[in-house]
Parts: structure tokens; sequence; C-alpha cells
């Protein structure tokens, strides 16, 4: 039976799952769940994840949900998948966990709370929150110092000093990748004493390229989208002053 990913490419870790298993070349079926119509909450897809969260995959008679540890599934389960990826070495699989794990409680609560703020919310039904947006600029802010100055060491390309990309890598640009859909002042004023950052995001496109932007191709829809929206609504607000 096929590899079945539940996915909605809005989603950054939905994004990094369908990522891994295209370059990889991992047979699966992509099933669609729209989180803007709040489809992760149907009673279908709560038989298959009770906590209706997407990614969610099923291999079999095997469910699994979180994106890391999907990510970590499969990078265990299919022999194509290359050994960079999540490597046989256990001090180096030590490693790349604890970039997940700080993602978690960090870079994803930081950038994922920063957009929903200023972004996102009115589109899934919720009010924006500057309060909730300026705490999350502080962590996002932070978040992106530590990746700069500690996670990408030296001269290397990837994180933890890699010549190559590991899961950590492709989970935490997905999630960098959210920030596109903000106005481009803001996100250039976040970016700009990050360089380091830019490239690897770079860098991690290039090594899973056409995939990474095939992949992306809807949130990049979604920036074009919320960029004519803040055009057509300048004049608007000139007229007002």
């Amino acid at each position: 039976m096929k590899l079945k990913v539940y996915a909605d490419r809005m989603s950054q870790p939905s994004r990094a799952v369908i990522i891994l298993c295209k370059v990889n070349g991992i047979e699966f079926d992509e099933v669609l769940i729209i989180l803007a119509k709040r489809q992760q909450l149907s009673p279908e897809f709560k038989e298959i994840n009770p906590l209706g969260k997407v990614p969610t995959i099923v291999d079999g008679r095997f469910k699994l949900f979180e994106s890391h540890a999907i990510l970590i599934y499969l990078a265990s389960a299919f022999p194509s998948v290359a050994d960079h990826w999540y490597p046989n070495d256990l001090s180096k699989r030590a490693k790349i966990h604890s970039v997940l794990d700080w993602h978690h409680t960090n870079l994803r609560p930081g950038a994922a709370g920063y957009v929903m703020n200023t972004v996102l919310a009115p589109f899934l039904g919720r009010s924006l929150d500057s309060k909730a947006a300026a705490e999350a600029e502080k962590i996002l802010t932070k978040s992106l110092s530590t990746l700069e100055t500690f996670w990408l060491k030296g001269n290397a390309k990837f994180l933890l000093g890699s010549s190559q990309p590991s899961v950590a890598d492709l989970s935490l640009v997905c999630e960098i990748m959210q920030l596109q859909v903000l106005d481009e002042k803001d996100r250039l004023r976040l970016f700009s004493p990050y360089k380091k950052v830019e490239e690897w995001i770079e860098n991690t496109r290039k090594a899973t390229q056409p995939h990474f932007d095939v992949v992306h191709k809807t949130l990049y829809g979604a920036k074009d989208k919320f960029d004519k929206q803040r055009k057509m609504s300048k004049p608007g607000l000139q007229s007002k002053m």
C-alpha cells in the first residue's frame, strides 16, 4: 500500500515532509487538507489524526503525526533516503535532534507567531494581535541570531557544520520560508543582519531543487496575493491622511 501524506502546502511542516519524499524518490499519495477551510477538524480526518493537525502520514496500518517524527521515520524506513538526511552515526543523529527540539520552542513560535499576527490571522477567522506580534518578533529575532552565530558553524553550507543538508535544515528552512508572505520591507528589516542565514536558506533551496520551488509554489502564490492587497490598500490609506 502506497504511503499517504495528508498535508496543506501553506503549512511549513507539510512542505518539509513533501520535499523530503520528492527529493528521495519516495512514492506517495498527497491528500490535501485545507487548513483555511478547517478540514483538519473534520470527523473523517480526526479518525486518522485525533489531534487534527497536518502533516500526517499513513504507511500501511501505521499512522504518524508531528512533522519531526515523520521526517525521522521516513528517513529511517525508506532505503532510498540518502544518509545525510538522518545519518546512521548516533552522535550526528543526536545533534540533529538537538536542533529539532530547539526549533519547536524558539524559531517556530517566533516565525509562525509573527506571520500569524501580522498577516494570516484574518484569513483563518482570527483577529490580528499587535501585542502577540511584538512578542513573537522578539523570539524570531533571537532565533535568527542564534542560527547565525551558533547553529551555522564557520563557513559550512548547512546546520551543525555539515556539507550536506539534514532533516533539520529542511524543517527550519521551510519554517523561515513562511516569512515570504510579509511585506517586503518588513522581511528585509528582519533578515538584513543575518547574511549567513540567507546563504543557508539558498543552499538548502538549491540542494532540493526543483522540488523546493515546486512545493513552495502555493506559498509564492499567497505572497503575490498579499502583495497585491497591500498595494491596493495604500491609496485608500493615503486619502484618509
